[in-house]
């Protein structure tokens, strides 16, 4: 197996189109940071604005021969990251690994919370706007393998059932059932952790699959030499006082991206 391209990593310190300091923690040296100028104007508008610029640096990194690894407060950047992995040149399969499906639409979203539509965008499901902002072309649906999604709306639910997406409740399923020979983008919401390892989530799930097993699959995922980026949503920095949460998320993330002699990511106090 060829070596591992080396990691971009890229900092989004946003939750959707607001600021969120506390995730400057996460910045290390190289790193680049996705902020440019966001105007006023509607939550979608400026949304727009900071998914562009990180299609811009995804496409950039590839470009040099890099990983992406984007870091983030929410999951709506996980369409600025696809769109410029295809900008690039890359037609990847995704890996979503989430407590969460991320799947509903307008019409079937019980909260309103956009933050839990990127998936049914990435699939060409719900409001456009979002994906045609940076240009993004729909996944075909057999190209999306969600895990392990246990917290689902009950229409939310419906529309997956009824869609061609792979939902595997046991992440470990995952890498026996990907395509050979296809890039892999991974997209961790590190909320799919269970609560007793990491209780540091703004949107906790109980029944989450052991820690052990979720570095495990970071480290297959890793070996088949074929991922081309990954992408994080955090936990809440903020909560998670005695950083429990904090080594049990960079835990998972590590066993995706680090390499033999990577020091990794560390926090700033």
């Amino acid at each position: 197996m060829s070596s591992a391209p080396p990691n971009s990593l890229l900092l989004t310190p946003f939750f959707l189109d607001q600021p969120d300091p506390s995730l400057s923690r996460l910045q290390g040296p190289g790193w680049s940071v996705n902020t440019p100028t966001i105007p006023n104007g509607s939550q979608m508008a400026r949304l727009a604005v900071l998914h562009r610029h990180l299609a811009g640096l995804v496409a950039a990194s590839v470009g040099r021969g890099a990983r992406p690894v984007s870091v983030a407060g929410d999951c709506c950047t996980t369409i600025g990251v696809l769109a410029g992995l295809q900008r690039a040149g890359l037609v990847p399969v995704l890996v979503w690994l989430d407590a969460h499906g991320d799947f509903n639409t307008k019409e079937t979203t019980i909260s309103g919370f956009l933050g839990g539509m990127p998936l049914a965008m990435i699939t060409g499901r719900g409001d456009p706007a979002m994906g045609e902002s940076v240009g993004l072309q729909a996944l075909a649906d057999t190209d999306v393998f969600l895990s392990d999604g246990r917290d689902l709306d009950p229409p939310e639910r419906r529309l997956l059932e009824s869609s061609a997406v792979h939902h595997l409740r046991d992440p470990s399923d995952i890498p026996g059932s990907l395509p050979a020979g296809r890039p892999i983008y991974v997209h961790l919401d590190l909320d799919i952790l269970d609560p007793s390892d990491a209780p540091a989530m703004k949107y906790s799930v109980p029944g989450g699959p052991a820690l052990e097993s979720l570095v495990a699959l970071g480290e297959r995922l890793r070996a088949t030499g074929r991922l081309a980026a990954v992408s994080v949503t955090t936990w809440d920095l903020v909560a998670d006082h005695d950083r429990q949460t904090e080594r049990s998320c960079l835990s998972v993330l590590h066993g995706l991206i680090r390499e033999s002699g990577d020091p990794g990511i560390r926090t700033r106090a």
